[in-house]
């Protein structure tokens, strides 16, 4: 119930709000956030790490996106322009004489990530087991 002031001739509500309750409740909430606090036990994050693969692969086919989401396939030394649809075909016949074969893929970092998305799915479709993503770390 508001509190009454008298004045003069009539009874007026006081419209104001009182301070008192919450600056309680924030002095208690403080206390417990500050007795908790030293309580909670830092959780850890388990990173997976490189490691070396048991067999290094007989080859290494490199596919590059660009920022205009061409494709260059470079196998060796020898680099191939290709489009989407036919990446999948030449990667196999790249692979056909190597079963231990790597596919990396690099791609500039303004590149959509649709296109990378695309790549991959349609190494995976034609069945590629070893597929990767290069990734530059700075210093």
């Amino acid at each position: 119930m508001p509190s009454l002031a008298s004045r003069g001739r009539g009874r007026r509500t006081i419209n104001e709000i009182n301070m008192v309750p919450f600056i309680d409740v924030m002095l208690v909430l403080l206390i417990i956030f500050m007795v908790t606090a030293p309580l909670i036990t830092p959780s850890v994050i388990n990173v997976p790490s490189v490691g070396k693969a048991a067999r290094q692969p007989d080859q290494v086919i490199q596919i590059i996106i660009g920022q205009d989401e061409s494709i260059e396939m470079k196998l060796q030394d020898k680099s191939t322009s290709l489009a989407l649809q036919d990446l999948a075909s030449a990667v196999t016949q790249a692979q056909s004489g190597q079963p231990n074969s790597a596919v990396v893929i690099s791609a500039d970092k303004n590149t959509k990530y649709e296109s990378v998305v695309k790549v991959m799915d349609s190494l995976q479709r034609a069945g590629v087991q070893r597929v990767g993503l290069s990734v530059q770390l700075a210093n």
